[in-house]
């Protein structure tokens, strides 16, 4: 009886330690998680600032007479495309929504910098102090974007690791926690203003 009695003890004990190491396990990735969930409202915060600059951008712009119509165009569709996405916690669950999100954001900084480039043609539109202020405030937002998406990155990468790394991958494939998705460099050079 004493033996029995000590097996079921050691097994219950075996059992408990278990069940707390699971959970655990369970709440760490929960916290990581709700990490990639918070980098992503940043993202999400600094890109919307950005949308919302780009309105006045374009009419500070629209008053030289003179400026290229066809790359305001551009801007402007490249907004109304970043407008159509539709974003949220979902999109991080999506790779292809949320590479969709992130064609469009490419898109609209793309456009960005080539309206930049043209408007170095126009120094007096260069010398408006409204157009000054908006470029101050539009390369402030894409240094808070580029900070937001590696902020992300960051928590997506410890959320990966601990969703892949065994035997924290137990406990997510029974908690059906999946791979989130990185932001990538874009493949396509840039060109910067001078």
């Amino acid at each position: 009886m004493k033996i029995l009695g000590a097996v079921l003890g050691a097994v219950a004990l075996a059992v408990l330690v278990l069940g707390l190491w699971a959970v655990g396990a369970y709440n760490s990735i929960v916290g990581k998680s709700e990490a990639v969930a918070t980098a992503w409202s940043q993202v999400e915060n600094q890109y919307q600032r950005r949308a919302d600059l780009v309105p006045n951008l374009v009419e500070t712009v629209k008053g030289s007479s003179k400026f290229e119509k066809d790359t305001l165009t551009a801007v402007v569709e490249a907004r109304a495309k970043v407008g159509q996405v539709t974003v949220g916690k979902g999109v991080l669950e999506d790779p292809a929504a949320f590479k969709k999100f992130e064609e469009a954001q490419g898109g609209l900084s793309s456009a960005l910098s080539r309206l930049m480039v043209v408007v170095e043609k126009y120094p007096e539109l260069r010398s408006t102090q409204a157009f000054r202020d908006l470029s101050v405030q539009l390369e402030g937002t894409e240094n808070r974007v580029a900070v937001a998406r590696m902020d992300f990155n960051n928590s997506a990468q410890d959320y990966n690791v601990a969703i892949k790394r065994f035997p924290g991958s137990l406990v997510a494939r029974f908690g059906g926690f999946k791979e989130r998705p990185y932001f990538a460099a874009s493949p396509r050079p840039r060109r910067l203003p001078p």
